[in-house]
């Protein structure tokens, strides 16, 4: 049975501020001295708590730089926490930053396999999925072909075809997906469809509120990394749309 749960999970950055030390500078002041680039601490997430069961959707809104993004990377165990618990149970797809991980002197049909094994599936089973998620593509003799020939939509479309081919308990979306001309979007978004039909646990980032509503049951708004209200989506909406006009009136 799938299950998302995080107690009072805090991530944080440490990254050195970018500063050009001349020679002169690193003369005068010495290797071991105060430094001219120190390491600046970023807290994406503060405090996060969460518990996801079957048949949970979730939409996850707020601002840019709010971590909603960064939320989602760190359920599908791209970063683990600084603090606090992660306890995630079920098999996932994450649906974000789909471009990215190829291997571009490889052609399309073995980052097929590449990417497969990534996400889980096992040399037996991505032989059988092959030719589905060839002809859901529609990339034909350029599946041959290194993806380094690709266009970035060309790209994302294989990344699509890939990334929803598994059946996941747990699903992950980043905003609206845009992959390929418009017939192809619209076999994506029936592909989302019934991706969201069969998965245990949903979570969603949008900016599109009515999409929220439409998708989720539940919401979380996040507001520089600390949960500002969490609840019935509704609810969390009309909280996060106040704040927002009262900011603009203000």
């Amino acid at each position: 049975m799938a299950s998302i749960l995080l107690e009072h999970v805090h991530l944080t950055f440490r990254v050195r501020q970018q500063y050009q030390i001349t020679l002169k500078e690193y003369l005068l002041r010495g290797m071991f001295r105060n430094s001219r680039n120190p390491i600046r601490e970023i807290h994406a997430l503060r405090d996060v708590s969460l518990d996801l069961r079957p048949g949970d959707r979730l939409g996850v809104l707020g601002g840019n730089g709010a971590g909603k993004s960064t939320l989602l990377k760190l359920l599908a165990g791209i970063y683990e926490p600084s603090r606090g618990i992660r306890r995630v149970s079920g098999r996932i797809s994450s649906l974000f930053e789909l471009s990215l991980g190829f291997e571009m002197e490889a052609s399309g049909r073995q980052n097929i396999l590449y990417r497969g094994y990534l996400q889980g599936e096992t040399p037996r089973s991505m032989r059988k999925k092959l030719d589905e998620i060839a002809a859901f593509s529609e990339l034909g003799e350029f599946l041959d072909t290194p993806v380094r020939y690709y266009s970035a939509g060309m790209l994302v479309r294989l990344a699509f075809s890939i990334a929803t081919a598994i059946e996941p308990e747990i699903l992950l979306v980043d905003e609206v997906l845009s992959a390929g001309d418009l017939a192809f979007q619209e076999k994506a978004r029936r592909r989302m469809r019934e991706m969201m039909a069969k998965a245990q646990i949903i979570v969603v980032v949008s900016h599109d509120l009515d999409s929220l509503r439409r998708l989720c049951d539940r919401g979380l708004w996040l507001d520089q990394g600390q949960v500002r209200a969490e609840g019935p989506i509704d609810q969390v909406i009309a909280a996060y749309t106040s704040h927002v006009e009262a900011r603009r009136a203000a």
